[in-house]
């Protein structure tokens, strides 16, 4: 038995015996959640198109991250409908950018690795790029928006009746703690990762603008950025979302 089948099961435990069926159901979703990504990989190295493979499986990924997270389904469904929403102005954004950045593909510290490797494999750079910075955002787009559908069902559960400007307003204030966290939670795990790079940048003394301009460095700060600004966006769709189906809920019982 590996480390790794090891981790897995001792996760699988803990959230099991924490979160329930809810956490083991949670469980489940990760790993299909990971099957999907190895099915996006096999597409687009069939030659699928990026953009439509990413849209398919972000899709089918925000359905079993949320709903399988989440039995409050008055949370769970607006969560789906803002995230989805949420990912679509994303790759509106997402493509013009990546296309204008220009940082797709390997760089010089790549290449190393790269000798006597083909690189003639018929995919574009800029679907692949396209779709890692689409599909990397979903995590941090479902987080938020299940977190501030759940808050406000709950909100909702103790006052019924609560007017929909007000829940507008209760929604943005629960926006506003979770986008301080989960910056930190993006910045730091962007930091820990790119780390050993860090290091590497600084023993070869690569110049501050060596480093801002690399390749690599470019494109993990956009993965963090996109991330971001999902978050960001999130907050009013979600809210928005659920004030809708409030409304809709206030006028089905008069």
């Amino acid at each position: 038995m590996n480390t790794i089948t090891v981790l897995g099961l001792i996760l699988l435990g803990l959230m099991t015996l924490i979160g329930g069926k809810t956490g083991a159901t949670a469980f489940l979703s990760l790993l299909f959640n990971f099957g999907l990504l190895f099915l996006a990989v096999v597409l687009i190295s069939w030659g699928f198109p990026a953009m439509g493979v990413s849209l398919v499986i972000g899709t089918i990924i925000l359905a079993f991250t949320i709903f399988f997270g989440e039995d409050n389904e008055v949370a769970a469904k607006p969560a789906y409908i803002a995230a989805l929403i949420v990912m679509v102005i994303l790759v509106l954004i997402i493509f013009p950018v990546e296309n204008w950045i220009m940082a797709q593909g390997f760089s010089l510290e790549d290449s190393e690795d790269l000798e006597g490797m083909s690189l003639a494999i018929g995919v574009s750079f800029i679907g692949v790029a396209v779709t890692e910075a689409i599909l990397s955002t979903l995590g941090a787009i479902a987080e938020a928006a299940i977190a501030i559908a759940a808050g406000l069902s709950e909100i909702l559960a103790q006052h019924p009746q609560l007017p929909t400007k007000r829940l507008y307003i209760d929604g943005i204030s629960i926006g506003k703690q979770i986008i301080g966290t989960t910056f930190n939670t993006l910045f730091f795990g962007f930091f820990g990762g790119f780390l050993a790079l860090f290091i590497w940048f600084a023993g070869l003394h690569y110049s501050f603008g060596s480093v801002i301009n690399n390749k690599i460095f470019v494109a993990e700060v956009l993965m963090v950025l996109f991330s971001l600004i999902g978050v960001i966006l999130v907050v009013p769709v979600t809210t928005w979302v659920m004030t809708i189906q409030h409304r809709q809920q206030i006028k089905h019982n008069d």
